[in-house]
Formats: C-alpha cells, structure tokens, sequence
C-alpha cells in the first residue's frame, strides 16, 4: 500500500477490509444470555423483593411446598427414600381422643375423636391440596390467556366464536356444574380434580383479555411489527403477552384460591369420595359431623386446626399477587432503570475526576 498524507483516508484493504484487523468484539451466546437474565429474571426479582408483600406471600407459599416435600418423602415408595418417616401418616387409634393442641407434645395440634394426629393429617393433606392449585390454576390461565388473545388479535369469525364459547362458559353456574361433574366421573386424582374445579374459571378473564388485546392490537409498536412482517405468534409473545401479565397473575391467584375453598367445600360435603384425611375439608368433616364441634366447645379445636392453613395459603397468595404490581407496574420499572443508570453515570464520573 503507498504511503499517503496525514489527510487523506485510508486505502481499503483486501484482506477482510478497513476494520479487519480491529479489536471490536462480537456479543456471544454467553453474554447474550447473560444480558436476558439480567433483564429477564435478575432485574424483575429485584424489584419484586423490595415491597414486603411478595417476601411475605412466597415465604408462606415456601412454606406449604416444603410441607408438601415432607409428606412425600414420608409416603414415598422410591427405592432410595424407603424407610424414610419424616412424617407418620394419620391413621385411627395413632394416639389419645380428643387430645387438645400443646397438651402433648408428641401431637402438638392435638388428635380428633378417632385418635389421628391432626398435625399428620395437614402434612399428608398438603401434597394434594398443592398438585389441585397447580392444575386448576395453570389450565385456566393457559386457556383464558390464548383464548381471549387470539380473539382479540385476530377478530372476524375467530373472534365471533371464541367469545360465543367464553359466554357459554360463563353463564354456567360454577359449583353446580363442578358437583355434576365429580357425581358422574368420581375423580381420585388430584390433578384432575383441580381441572374440573376450574372448568369454566377461564371464561371471565378471557373475556377482560379480549378487551385489552383489542386496544393493544392498534399500538404502534405492533403495527411497526405487523409491517416488517413477523408472525402472528411472534407478534402476541413480544408485543402482547408482556401487557396482560399483571391480569394473568391475578387470575392465576383467584383460580388457586377457588381451587382451595371448592375443594375443601368439595370433600366436606361428602361429594368427592375420600379413603383417609386427604383434604382439609375432610378433617373438618370428621370435626363438625362425628365430634360435633359446632355444639362442644371442647372439640372446637378440631374444626379450628384445618381452617389455619386454609386461611394461611389463601393469605401467601393474595400478598403474592399484590407483590407481583411491583413487576408489571411500568413506573416501578422505569424508577429502577433511572436508578441504575445513575448509579453507572456517577460511577464513571467518579473514574474520570480521579
């Protein structure tokens, strides 16, 4: 190459160009990844541990899923748990009648009119109870999310008979149709029986999903999308979904809860058939029917020990929830991301008076 003035450009190269031979880096896969966790999940949980709410609401709901842990392990059947008892299961004749809470402390909640530790019974009833929030909560949130999405972004005939379902599905009585089903099928598994509970729970929030999805459907942002081509799943994931996750949660929270309280009514009723304490609403049973703990204050207890974790699961949810505006809460987010750029601003500041 000939040598040329301090002036003029350099003559380009034809080995690989200007800027062949320069230190500029390329983002990796590892960095890449990085950067999404970052934004992803790091960033987001942040956020979200700062309001007391969400500390509260996941230390309880910690608390069953450790629960639930216990009392599989102790009932487990795999080869390299056999032999394991965290937890005795509750069975009849286990201890003394009628023994009240912190009278003995080898049964610090006290054993009903047939002797089962109570303490045992809300261990052993856990698993269960968490397997049917799991399946009723997740199903009527994935339904009502593709459902009043798709309706909403794509209109026209889809729109007209997605909507026509979701109005079938809500003018169905809940609890009449729940108990009609579990007559006729008599479900034993848990899972199961958490879809039937939330069978037409969907219905409601597809509908406020399609409300929202309309108006979001007519942003900028998707119509810049629209317009360099990307498709229509694409579209809902990048530009949709991110705007109806605080309505996703709260539905999620509601479906869980009237997972809890149908199922407890559920068993109490004597409409799905039980073997042993398998629910808290079975306990309550045995309390109210064969120890009359309406009309003996002495037996109250029996009927007050089940209710606590009713009330305390409910209680971890509800504060999740709430705890869960910090993340979706376009403010919040923006306060946060100020805050990190000044912080870099005063940091670089600092290297460049030094």
């Amino acid at each position: 190459m000939k040598p040329t003035d301090e002036g003029d450009a350099p003559e380009p190269r034809t080995d690989g160009g200007m800027f062949a031979g320069s230190d500029a880096t390329q983002v990796t896969r590892k960095q890449r990844a990085r950067e999404w966790f970052g934004e992803a999940v790091a960033t987001p949980a942040r956020i979200a541990w700062e309001d007391w709410r969400m500390k509260v609401g996941l230390s309880i709901i910690a608390l069953f899923v450790a629960v639930g842990l216990v009392a599989w392990v102790s009932s487990s059947n795999w080869w390299l748990l056999d032999g394991v008892t965290l937890v005795e299961e509750p069975i009849s004749n286990q201890g003394p009648t009628r023994l009240a809470p912190f009278e003995n402390w080898d049964y610090p909640l006290g054993t009903d009119v047939q002797g089962r530790d109570l303490l045992a019974g809300i261990v052993h009833a856990t698993p269960r109870m968490i397997q049917m929030i799991m399946a009723g909560a997740v199903f009527s949130s994935i339904v009502a999310t593709a459902v009043g999405t798709v309706a909403g972004y794509k209109g026209g005939a889809v729109e007209r008979t997605l909507m026509t379902l979701s109005d079938i599905a809500m003018t169905i009585p809940g609890l009449p149709l729940v108990i009609v089903l579990m007559v006729l099928i008599e479900p034993q598994n848990p899972w199961f029986i958490g879809i039937i509970i939330t069978i037409n729970v969907w219905a409601g929030l597809a509908r406020t999903i399609h409300s929202q999805v309309l108006s979001l459907r007519e942003n900028s942002y998707v119509e810049a999308s629209r317009t360099m081509g990307m498709g229509t799943a694409s579209i809902i994931q990048k530009d949709i979904l991110p705007n109806l996750m605080p309505y996703v949660t709260v539905n999620f929270v509601y479906a869980a809860r009237r997972v809890i309280y149908d199922s407890v009514a559920l068993y109490f009723l004597g409409v799905l058939t039980y073997q042993g304490i398998e629910n808290w609403g079975v306990m309550m049973y045995i309390a109210y029917d064969i120890g009359g703990a309406l009309f003996n204050p002495n037996n109250v207890y029996m009927l007050l020990v089940p209710m606590i974790p009713i009330v305390l699961l409910s209680l971890g949810l509800i504060l999740f929830s709430q705890g869960t505006d910090r993340l979706f809460n376009p403010r919040v987010r923006t306060r946060q991301a100020g805050e990190t750029v000044s912080e870099e601003v005063d940091d670089s500041t600092t290297v460049v008076t030094q």
